[in-house]
């Protein structure tokens, strides 16, 4: 004899569809409210990354601002662009893989927060994170960029 216990099969109850109709409505958006969003109500400039090699060099040569959490270079294009560009650099002295990340998630929510508003118009901004910018305050780090700034546009 077996040790299994005969079990019959359960068999399933049909059930109401889950959807709705459309002859019900559709809850979303009112007809014709498609299409690209207006522009946005705040004057705040835009970021644009830096992606390229030469564009990180050419920054070198710019104005630097050198703070414990990071070292800040600023270099005017000269072009008629008021556009801010910024890049995010963190060497692997820092760390590994997902320390760096962190340091340039921490760069980036900065960036995004003050350069907007305090940045120089129409130059590239290089954000080099050091190892002391890691377990850094937030709000210090905002300090020490604020006043990296000053510092450059002097």
């Amino acid at each position: 004899m077996s040790d299994e216990a005969h079990f019959p099969a359960q068999q399933s109850r049909p059930q109401a569809a889950s959807r709705l109709s459309y002859a019900l409505g559709d809850g979303g958006r009112p007809q014709g409210a498609g299409g690209p969003p207006g522009a946005r109500p705040q004057e705040a400039q835009r970021l644009v990354t830096l992606r390229k090699r030469a564009d990180f060099l050419a920054a070198n040569s710019g104005r630097r601002a050198a703070t414990p959490g990071f070292v800040l270079l600023v270099r005017p294009r000269g072009d008629d662009s008021e556009t801010i560009r910024v890049g995010y650099t963190v060497s692997k002295k820092v760390g590994n893989a997902v320390v760096r990340n962190r340091m340039k998630r921490r760069l980036r929510a900065l960036a995004a927060e003050v350069l907007p508003t305090d940045g120089v118009r129409g130059a590239d901004h290089v954000l080099i994170g050091r190892q002391s910018g890691i377990e850094r305050d937030y709000a210090l780090l905002r300090a020490e960029l604020a006043k990296a700034l000053g510092k450059v546009t002097r």
